[in-house]
This record gives structure tokens, C-alpha cells and sequence, in this order.
């Protein structure tokens, strides 16, 4: 697959500015929330050094191709709600090749510190007696974020914001759905797209206020990018009306910020 003008770019700096370092056996590398344009200098550099690349099932075409062809690639995606790769086995994986002495590369989608399973993988390395580096990537909630032109924190709004899952191992996750049904709260939720229906229940079962702004983002930072912008009331309906295929993140409490300017104006002219 042809390079971008600007991953060509990022890869002659990576080779510039980026001093050499001594390698891990291992490097836990975000791949951000899918645009190969996100990347940072540090992935790509480690990119560019694997000979194995075991990465997850998100990690797009564009950022796959940056891996040199001597490299070996090993697909081990897991699926909210459907088959899954098992996280023991990916874990043995890691350690198997790690442990020949090549250079390991677990290319994780967004960012690996955030709902990534990354402890337990590093817990797998220190217990086989290896090394590792954690290389951040940018996580799909900041992606989305610049998706709509909002912030997740602002000034005489909220003093603090959540980073949630939908769903954890026993099923729909459970939260402190009471503080966060409170007027200005904020949150990020991921996979939250088949737990919509529980997340605004609970929600609406603590006082949330049905006309709550919801904005449901489905691949940020792609090309194919959507943006869903929807009530707290509507939400289920909505995300079924749109049939989302892709990955996507919920942010609760937040607009587009076009809508939001036309809400105002609707505003300030009645």
C-alpha cells in the first residue's frame, strides 16, 4: 500500500530527531484511533524496527502497511460481544516470540494504558523475566473529542470528566451513575455502543435530564468517520436508525460544537 506524503514525512524525522536507544524485548505501541497521520515519531520509529508485530483487530490497513516486509504480522483482534482471540493465549504469544530474541511489537489500538489489558500482557513479560517500554498512542476519546470541536473539560462547566467502558467482563459495567446523571457532568464512553440502551436507563433512573446531549462518534479520525449527534431520550433509537458497523465511542453531556452554536443562536434570536 502507497505511503502518504506525511507518513513519508513522519518517517524521515523518525530517523532524524529520534536518538537511537537500546531496544526492548518487547514494545507496547499505540496505534492511536486510526488515522496513520497520529501516529507518533516514537511508534513509528519502533514500527520500523520490528520483526514481529502482533496488533489488534482495529489496527487499520494505512498503519499495517508502514511495517517493513521483513516483519511478521499476527493478527490477534479480539471482538466486544463476539469470538475472541483469549487473552492467556496472547499473552503466551507475546512471551514465545520475545523469548527467540526478536523484536516484539504489541501494536495496540488508541492508546495501550486505556482499556487496552495492558497489565495484564506486562505482568506475562516481567513474569517471563523480559523487558518492555510502553509507547503512548492517542486514545479514540481525544480523536473524538477533535471530531466535534469540543473539549472534554471547560472552564464554569465541569471540574472533572469520566473515562468509561460500556461493558467489562460480567457484562454491562456498572457505574456511579447518580454523579454522573448531575447537570455539566461529562464522560467518555467507550464501547459503549451495545450498552447504550443500559447506560441511558441507568442514567435516566438517577435524574439525568432526557434532552442531555449525546454525541456518538464511529471511527474517529478515519476517513470514514460519523458523527451522531443525539439526546440522552433518543440515543437507542437513534444508534439503531444509524446502523454503526464501526468502532464508536460515546460522549455524554457534550454536542458538536456547530450544533451547540446553532442551539445558542436559536437562543439569543427568540
Amino acid at each position: 500500500m502507497s505511503q502518504t506524503f506525511s507518513q513519508r514525512l513522519l518517517r524521515k524525522l523518525a530517523s532524524v530527531v529520534c536518538p537511537a536507544r537500546p531496544a526492548a524485548t518487547v514494545q507496547f505501541v499505540g496505534a492511536g484511533p486510526g488515522d496513520a497521520d497520529l501516529l507518533t515519531l516514537k511508534a513509528l520509529r519502533a514500527l520500523d524496527a520490528a520483526e514481529v508485530v502482533i496488533h489488534d483487530r482495529l489496527v487499520g490497513a494505512d498503519i499495517l502497511a508502514l511495517v517493513p516486509d521483513t516483519a511478521q504480522l499476527i493478527n490477534v483482534g479480539k471482538a466486544g460481544f463476539g469470538p475472541s482471540a483469549a487473552q492467556e493465549d496472547i499473552n503466551a504469544l507475546i512471551v514465545q516470540h520475545a523469548l527467540t530474541g526478536a523484536r516484539v511489537v504489541r501494536l495496540k489500538g488508541g492508546d495501550p494504558t486505556v482499556f487496552g489489558r495492558l497489565d495484564e500482557e506486562l505482568d506475562a513479560i516481567t513474569a517471563a523475566g523480559l523487558t518492555y517500554e510502553v509507547v503512548p498512542g492517542i486514545t479514540a476519546a481525544s480523536a473524538a473529542l477533535a471530531g466535534i470541536g469540543q473539549s472534554l473539560t471547560k472552564r464554569g462547566r465541569n471540574k472533572a470528566a469520566r473515562v468509561m467502558t460500556g461493558h467489562d467482563m460480567q457484562g454491562f459495567a456498572d457505574h456511579d451513575w447518580r454523579n454522573l446523571a448531575q447537570p455539566g457532568e461529562v464522560a467518555a464512553i467507550y464501547m459503549g455502543k451495545k450498552a447504550a440502551r443500559f447506560v441511558q436507563g441507568r442514567l435516566l433512573m438517577h435524574g439525568a435530564a432526557p434532552d442531555t446531549a449525546v454525541t456518538v462518534i464511529e471511527n474517529a479520525s478515519r476517513a470514514d468517520q460519523r458523527v451522531i449527534g443525539t439526546t440522552l431520550a433518543d440515543l437507542p433509537n437513534d444508534l439503531t436508525q444509524a446502523a454503526l458497523s464501526g468502532p464508536a465511542l460515546l460522549l455524554f453531556g457534550l454536542a458538536p460544537r456547530d450544533a451547540e452554536a446553532h442551539t445558542i443562536a436559536q437562543q439569543e434570536v427568540s
